[in-house]
């Protein structure tokens, strides 16, 4: 029984789309699934059957011939209460607020004709990389004749196992290596801990529980996130114009680079502006964002995942500079270099005049001697 249990699991995860008469869905935990029966109306002779898996149990009944319609949210510990709807003009059957009690194979029988479901009800759960992440089994202990199993979907393979009858409990976190060292099951609960994760322990973890005869399929789908940077604001208020004595505004620029699966936000106070998206592997991303000199209000850019957020705050007194006079608009270098080049100009123009002075100088000099020669 233990063993059909694991391989239950696999389909669930394995079969996509619709097979023969086999559909699988997939539900985010607390979320509503309908599965549905294919018809557009009920015909008044149609006896329409929905049973869960775990002893075939059935759940609603819509009998046409019989002028009855019936769910039974009470059955198997009362885990379907108030979350059975059944459409009376099509016979589907909606599931609502889910938890992972709900997962397992629906069986439809329309007169003779039968179709089945594979409902796989998932947690989601987020990490950073480097963190630890714990899978609950919401076990507070583990009874006599309980057996649990943690597969990873992602390789199609068992990493822990428990049975407490025979007092056993297996890590198995030589899967590629991926999971050596990082593994730890909780003795009491079942509970599995992955320490010190990468990018590479993300995926699907199913754990299989079967305790006397009512067994269990808890689902995971973990999203492990890289550690965000700090992003970058830059501006070109260094460049000016040489036909304006000021300019209105500043242009700036956001950038974050190696980024994957962020959004890139410029925001004034609390409100939004702007923002870019992507899901891309370790790319760069830049925001533009264009703002008074003289503004008062507070900026600041934004880069953030599912689970955390980096902020740099904008400070326009350091990266706007106003163009109140020449040194302000063209930037503290082109007024080192226009001063630079004034003095060279300045030392110049002495040169030139000194040059002039001693040639007139050299000049009359020579035509005094001239004359003189003449003269004897």
């Amino acid at each position: 029984m233990f063993l059909k249990l694991v391989l239950l699991c696999l389909c669930l995860w394995r079969l996509d789309g619709v097979f023969g008469f086999l559909e699988v869905k997939y539900v985010k935990e607390g979320d509503s699934v309908t599965l549905n029966t294919g018809l557009t109306k009920i015909k008044d002779d149609d006896v329409i059957q929905w049973r869960f898996w775990i002893k075939k149990t059935l759940i609603a009944e819509i009998n046409k011939r019989a002028d009855r319609i019936t769910v039974y949210d009470d059955v198997l510990d009362g885990r379907f209460r108030d979350r059975l709807k059944l459409d009376h003009q099509t016979g589907s059957l909606t599931i609502m607020n889910t938890t992972t009690e709900h997962a397992g194979r629906y069986k439809l029988q329309i007169n003779s004709v039968i179709k089945s479901f594979n409902l796989v009800v998932y947690g989601e759960i987020s990490v950073l990389e480097k963190d630890s992440v714990t899978l609950n089994s919401d076990l507070t202990e583990m009874k006599d004749d309980c057996q649990i199993l943690w597969w990873f979907v992602n390789e199609n393979t068992s990493i822990a196992e428990a049975n407490v009858t025979a007092d056993s409990i297996t890590v198995y976190d030589d899967v590629d290596g991926r999971f050596r060292d990082r593994l730890k099951l909780d003795k009491q609960s079942g509970s599995l801990t992955i320490t010190n994760t990468t990018t590479e322990h993300a995926g699907v973890y199913v754990l299989v529980q079967m305790t006397g005869e009512n067994p269990s399929l808890k689902t995971f789908r973990v999203s492990v996130y890289a550690r965000l940077p700090v992003p970058v604001i830059s501006s070109n208020s260094s460049q000016c114009s040489s036909s304006s004595s000021s300019s209105s505004s500043c242009l700036l620029l956001c950038s974050a680079v190696n980024v994957s699966h962020v959004t890139l936000s410029w925001y004034k106070g609390n409100s939004l502006l702007s923002s870019i998206s992507v899901s891309d592997l370790s790319i760069s991303l830049s925001l533009p964002l264009e703002v008074e000199y003289q503004d008062k209000n507070t900026y600041s850019c934004v880069l953030n995942n599912t689970i955390s957020n980096q902020t740099q705050h904008l400070d326009i007194t350091q990266l706007c500079h106003t163009c109140a006079d020449s040194v302000h608009c063209c930037g503290s270098t082109e007024a080192v270099i226009r001063l630079v080049l004034s003095a060279l100009v300045g030392v110049a123009t002495v040169i030139i005049l000194v040059y002039d002075i001693r040639s007139r100088r050299a000049e009359r000099d020579q035509a005094h001697t001239h004359t003189s020669v003449s003269d004897f």
